[in-house]
């Protein structure tokens, strides 16, 4: 009895820990029976909160699932606008999931990346749709708002002009669709809106739209060149105008100089004038005496130097202050 009791003992508590499952904060669990979502009476899925849970061992598997809101960021891609202008548009999604059973059926056992991959696809349709209606004006105004609304309400709502679907998408979502018809439990949804995956698009956002790179150089060279010839003709403008500047003062200062230089000999001429009349009216009165007067002023320039030499007669005119009186009078 006792060799039988250890062994029954180890099955049960194996038991016991193989049909306990633990979803922690954030997550939610479903349970699968062979392969099948579990579903209560009413024939909803049976979805687990956080906390201690059990469920049939060996016959029964759980899938956890991250129930937090979920960020995806999408690769800048080219658009083009309703004025056929290419722009280069960078996007991000939130979401989460709201049907977990439907998500784990259409995603192929609960993929994130198979989810984001037909999200990215349907994201990248609407906006290409919506940005087609509007011009670059609207794009980068108030009016942007309103396009990421729009786009927000289509992935939810779903649209009536469903666009291609991307390849990659489109197994997982047949397989989906096979699942559903099968069962018949799920309720239906407009098979253009994410519900069909079962999550809900929470918030999209643009987060920068540029030119492409050939655009935005162009137009850089333009402007450019634009602002060159705004300088060149400034820099003209600037240059006419110092030699307009330049031309009037060289004009006022020759002019000031002309007439500074007329007042000058005026004024020389006149005091050379007055001296002229004083030194006539001086020396009328003795003539003898202003010829002395010249001589010696005649002596002084030419011996001043004391090197100068003079080849003069000696009975020369010059020299008559020179003479002795004696001599002078003979």
């Amino acid at each position: 009895m006792r060799k039988l009791l250890i062994p029954i003992i180890v099955i049960v508590v194996v038991g016991i820990f193989t049909s306990l499952f633990v979803v922690e904060e954030g997550n939610r669990g479903i349970v699968l029976r062979f392969g099948k979502v579990m579903r209560d009476t009413q024939n909803n899925p049976i979805v687990y909160k956080p906390g201690l849970h059990f469920k049939m061992p060996v016959i029964d598997s759980v899938k956890l699932l991250d129930a937090r809101i979920q960020t995806m960021n999408n690769q800048a891609d080219r658009f083009v606008t309703k004025e056929t202008k290419d722009l280069i548009v960078d996007s991000y999604v939130k979401w989460k999931i709201t049907d977990f059973s439907r998500y784990y059926l259409a995603t192929g056992d609960g993929n994130r990346a198979n989810a984001e991959r037909i999200l990215n696809s349907k994201l990248s349709d609407r906006l290409r749709s919506e940005i087609g209606q509007r011009d670059i004006k609207d794009l980068v105004t108030d009016s942007r708002g309103q396009l990421m609304q729009d786009v927000l309400n289509a992935l939810n709502n779903g649209y009536q002009d469903k666009p291609e679907e991307a390849p990659a998408a489109k197994p997982i979502e047949n397989a989906a669709d096979d699942q559903l018809s099968v069962n018949s439990k799920l309720p239906l949804v407009n098979a253009n809106s994410m519900a069909e995956l079962g999550i809900q698009v929470i918030d999209v956002r643009i987060k920068q739209i540029n030119l492409p790179t050939e655009v935005s150089d162009a137009i850089y060279q333009r402007m450019r060149a634009e602002r060159e010839a705004v300088a060149r003709r400034h820099r003209s403008q600037g240059q006419e105008e110092a030699e307009k500047i330049r031309a009037l003062a060289d004009y006022g200062v020759t002019k000031t100089i002309a007439e500074a230089e007329r007042e000058a000999r005026m004024t020389r001429g006149a005091g050379d004038a007055t001296a002229a009349k004083l030194f006539a009216d001086a020396f009328s009165q003795n003539p003898d005496f202003y010829a002395f007067i010249r001589s010696l002023r005649a002596y002084e320039t030419s011996f001043s130097d004391g090197n100068d030499v003079m080849v003069l007669r000696p009975d020369s005119e010059f020299f008559r202050y020179m003479k002795s009186p004696s001599i002078g009078q003979k």
